[in-house]
């Protein structure tokens, strides 16, 4: 286990292994560790320069992906994350001006949702300071390390889709 992992003053996720346990939950507890670090630095960074949210972030990445448009059931599927999220987030996003609802084009009980001008402007600039970001966190490993890693996590993620498949 690593010196961070047992300074009490940093408690996480791996705080709890023990020698005993089983190599996959070892790793497991780091990777969520790692993450949750990761994510916990965004999360921070994000609303101290841009006094936005993580979520409100992910919801102007998928909409700057469909720039014709998303409707909320689509954005709360791919958030992973309930409709009534979906629409607190868009009705904050839309009261800031950043996004905009309007009738589907084919069915009459849905909205688009699109980034106005104004949100596609904002998410440029926070998308570009985001990416800086994740580069400066892990910046720790060198770029052999990182691709190693990507390739390793893309056989665990075709051996989850697998799995997924069987059940």
């Amino acid at each position: 286990m690593s010196a961070l992992a047992d300074d009490p003053g940093v408690p996480d996720l791996e705080s709890r292994v023990q020698d005993e346990h089983h190599q996959a939950l070892k790793l497991w507890l780091r990777w969520l560790s790692c993450t949750t670090r990761i994510e916990d630095a965004i999360r921070k960074r994000l609303a101290s320069e841009f006094g936005t949210t993580l979520p409100r972030f992910d919801l102007m990445a998928q909409l700057e992906r469909h720039p014709e448009g998303l409707t909320m059931r689509e954005l709360s599927k791919r958030l992973m994350v309930t409709g009534g999220n979906v629409t607190g987030i868009t009705d904050q996003l839309e009261a800031e001006g950043l996004v905009v609802r309007a009738p589907h084009p084919t069915d009459r009980r849905a909205f688009s949702v699109r980034l106005t001008p104004a949100g596609r402007k904002f998410f440029k600039r926070m998308a570009t300071t985001h990416e800086a970001w994740v580069v400066e966190l892990f910046a720790g490993w060198t770029p052999q390390q990182k691709a190693a890693m990507h390739e390793q996590l893309a056989v665990l993620k075709q051996h989850l889709a697998r799995q997924g498949s069987t059940e």
